[in-house]
C-alpha cells in the first residue's frame, strides 16, 4: 500500500491496533486522531510509526489540510455503561456523520466502527441483512448512538459510498488503558494469575449449562487484517458484521486460558446480578455470510489460537503492546 491514512481513536484499542497493521504493510503516512488524557493509551503508540499526531478537534475544524487518501474511524467513545447521551450523541453519531460527509465529498475512502451493540437482546437475530435494520432496538445508548449514525447513512445514501462493521467481541492486546472495559480474555488472564481461577455466571435457563453461554470472540489481529482488505478493496461497500461466525462458550473460553497459561482447570460459577438475570444475552454469533460474498476472507483463527497468542505474546510479557518489527 501506498496512502495517506488518518485513523482516528488512533491512541486506542483497536485503532492503535490498525496503526500497526498499516506499518505491518509499509504504510507509515499515518495520522493518529486522539485525545490522549490522563490515562497509559500513549504507550500503544510507543513502537508505531505515523508521520502527525492531532485532536480530533484539529481535525474538525479542518479535515482538508490533512489530505488523507483514506480515513479510518475508530474513535469513539466504546464504554457500553456510558450514559450521558448528549456526550455519545456528539463524539459517536456527529462525529462519524462529519467525518463521513467529508469523506464521500472528497471521494477518501472511509471506514467506521459500528458495533453489534445496535442488536441489543438478539431477538432479531445477528443477520447484518439490510431489512433487518429499521428492526434492531438496542439495549442501551451506546448502541442506540452506533444505530443512528447506521441508520442515517442508509437513509442518506452514504452507506452506498462508505463502510462500516459491526464489531462482536474484540478482545487482544493495546487494550490495557480501558479498565473495567478490558475483554473477559485479559481479565480472566489476570484472575488465573492471582488467584488461580476463573469466575463465570451461572446459566438461568434449561437449555445452556452453566457456563456454556456463548459469543462471538474475535483477535484484533483478524479485525485489523479485515479492515486493511478493505482499504485496498474500495469497491466494497455497506454495513457488514465483523466476528468469526462461530459462536465459542465462555467454558471454551476459560479453558483456553488456562491452557496457555500452564495452570490446571479451575472455574467457578457465581450467581448473576438481578438486574442482569432478564436481559443477559446467551448467544451472540455473527452471520459472516455477507461480507464473505462480498469476497473478503473470513478465515479467521481459532480461539485457542488466538488465545494463546495473545496470552504468550503479550499478557505474560507484561501487557506488551504489538510492534510492527516483532517476528
Amino acid at each position: 500500500m501506498s496512502m495517506r491514512v488518518i485513523v482516528t481513536g488512533g491512541a486506542g484499542f483497536i485503532g492503535s491496533a490498525m496503526v500497526w497493521q498499516l506499518n505491518r504493510l509499509g504504510v507509515e503516512d499515518v495520522i493518529v486522531t486522539d485525545l490522549l488524557g490522563t490515562d497509559a493509551k500513549w504507550k500503544n503508540l510507543v513502537p508505531l510509526r505515523f508521520s502527525d499526531i492531532i485532536t480530533p478537534e484539529t481535525l474538525l475544524k479542518d479535515p482538508a489540510a490533512f489530505d488523507a487518501d483514506a480515513i479510518v474511524h475508530m474513535g469513539a467513545c466504546s464504554a457500553t455503561t456510558e450514559r450521558d447521551a448528549s456526550y455519545l450523541l456528539e463524539n459517536n453519531y456527529r462525529y462519524t456523520k462529519t467525518l463521513a460527509e467529508y469523506a464521500v465529498g472528497k471521494d477518501i475512502r472511509f471506514i467506521y466502527a459500528s458495533s453489534a451493540a445496535t442488536y441489543g437482546a438478539g431477538e432479531h437475530g445477528f443477520d447484518d441483512d439490510p431489512e433487518m435494520r429499521k428492526k434492531l432496538a438496542p439495549l442501551n445508548m451506546y448502541g442506540y448512538s452506533k444505530q443512528l449514525f447506521d441508520l442515517y447513512a442508509e437513509r442518506t445514501g452514504l452507506l452506498q459510498k462508505i463502510v462500516g462493521l459491526k464489531f462482536f467481541n474484540v478482545f487482544g492486546p493495546n487494550e490495557y488503558h480501558k479498565g473495567s472495559m478490558t475483554s473477559v480474555p485479559h481479565n480472566a488472564f489476570h484472575t488465573v494469575q492471582t488467584e488461580g481461577v476463573i469466575r463465570l455466571f451461572k446459566s438461568y435457563r434449561e437449555d445452556y449449562q452453566d457456563g456454556e453461554q456463548v459469543r462471538d470472540f474475535i483477535y484484533v489481529k483478524d479485525v485489523t487484517a479485515t479492515m486493511a482488505w478493505l482499504l485496498a478493496n474500495p469497491a466494497i461497500n455497506g454495513l457488514y458484521n465483523l466476528g468469526t461466525g462461530q459462536a465459542r462458550s465462555w467454558n471454551a473460553l476459560a479453558k483456553a486460558v488456562f491452557a496457555a497459561v500452564g495452570k490446571p482447570e479451575n472455574i467457578e460459577y457465581i450467581p448473576m446480578p438481578d438486574n442482569l438475570i432478564g436481559q443477559y444475552q446467551y448467544k451472540t454469533e455473527a452471520s459472516m455470510e455477507r461480507l464473505q460474498s462480498a469476497g473478503c476472507p473470513v478465515n479467521f483463527h481459532d480461539l485457542e489460537d488466538t488465545i494463546r497468542d495473545y496470552v504468550q505474546g503479550y499478557l505474560l510479557p507484561g501487557d506488551a503492546v504489538l510492534n510492527p518489527d516483532e517476528p
